[in-house]
């Protein structure tokens, strides 16, 4: 007997478009844009291929090559000239970051992110305060209370340098009312705060530890981080989050998490974001140059396989890339 059901009559060239459940755009993707006030040229990062540490001086350069494409929204990540305890360039006036946005949101109209965390600033390489004795001692982690006033005071700076939204992505228990709280008194009521809400312990991270120079000096970061293991306590971090005040909530990382996308997609009516992070980006980019993937059809499946999931935005390595096909 032949089939009544046909579903192969919708997959013709004519029709398929029509029918297509999923659209992926260039807006839909935000570029990260790594800032380090260490050099006056342009550094290759070799872990991520066509990604390079950019002086201050041409940061806005930077970002009107993000804008030709089609992206409209960029995200600072920074690399300070000094490092301390307590990580005082992240919120420093002059601070690379607050440098940066300062320039980019004076000569564009890219809409601007600020990461706030302290890991790119700390000389121990952790997202926060941290006890003395914790070099020599590994059970002792971020002391979470202490760090959240320095983690308001990255935003509120970031905010003054006309930031359109703060990304926190400390993990640091209570960091968005603290910073929602923050920006308020300081008159930044309409800084949009995306939280990194859900935000594993991920062997994914890598090629962006080398990118922003935030490795831990020692230790690692799963005594703040999530267990990659957990799904239910991903709901858990969202829902204090959004009622904490956070207007977009993130997922972190992406692809190895699209059950964790679909359940947040589901529980809350939040826009949902998702972070495609540097080791997503690094082993595609290793396989083309093998000969064993095709890049462009490889990255446009997989950020399209996140918006399937549910994301509303993603922060992905591939923005550029992708944004001329789509």
């Amino acid at each position: 007997m032949h089939p009544t059901d046909r579903p192969r009559r919708l997959r013709t060239d004519g029709v398929r478009p029509l029918v297509s459940e999923t659209s992926l755009s260039a807006a839909d993707l935000v570029a990260p844009v790594f800032v380090d006030a260490t050099t006056d040229e342009r550094v290759p990062i070799e872990t991520m291929p066509g990604h390079e540490r950019v002086p201050v001086d041409e940061a806005v350069d930077r970002v009107e090559e993000i804008l030709e494409t089609g992206v409209e929204a960029v995200i600072f990540f920074g690399i300070p000239e000094s490092k301390d305890a307590e990580g005082a360039r992240a919120y420093a006036d002059d601070g690379v970051v607050q440098r940066a946005i300062r320039r980019v949101d004076a000569e564009t109209d890219a809409y601007v992110i600020g990461d706030v965390c302290l890991c790119e600033y700390t000389d121990h390489g952790h997202c926060g305060v941290i006890e003395p004795s914790a070099e020599t001692d590994p059970t002792l982690t971020v002391k979470n209370d202490e760090t959240l006033d320095l983690l308001a005071e990255t935003a509120v700076s970031q905010a003054d340098a006309g930031a359109d939204m703060v990304a926190p992505s400390a993990m640091t228990d209570g960091q968005v009312r603290a910073i929602r709280e923050a920006l308020d008194a300081a008159g930044h009521e309409d800084v949009a705060l995306m939280s990194y809400a859900v935000k594993y312990e991920s062997a994914f991270y890598g090629p962006f530890r080398d990118a922003a120079d935030g490795a831990p000096a020692f230790g690692d970061r799963r005594h703040y981080q999530m267990d990659p293991a957990n799904r239910r306590e991903a709901l858990r971090e969202a829902r204090i989050d959004a009622e904490e005040g956070a207007d977009v909530l993130m997922v972190k990382p992406g692809l190895p998490y699209l059950d964790i996308v679909a359940d947040l997609r589901r529980e809350f009516d939040h826009p949902i974001a998702a972070y495609n992070v540097s080791g997503e980006y690094a082993m595609i980019h290793a396989a083309a140059e093998k000969g064993w993937l095709d890049l462009t059809e490889t990255a446009h499946e997989s950020l399209l396989s996140i918006k399937r999931a549910g994301a509303d935005l993603i922060v992905t390595y591939f923005a550029e890339d992708l944004a001329e096909r789509l």
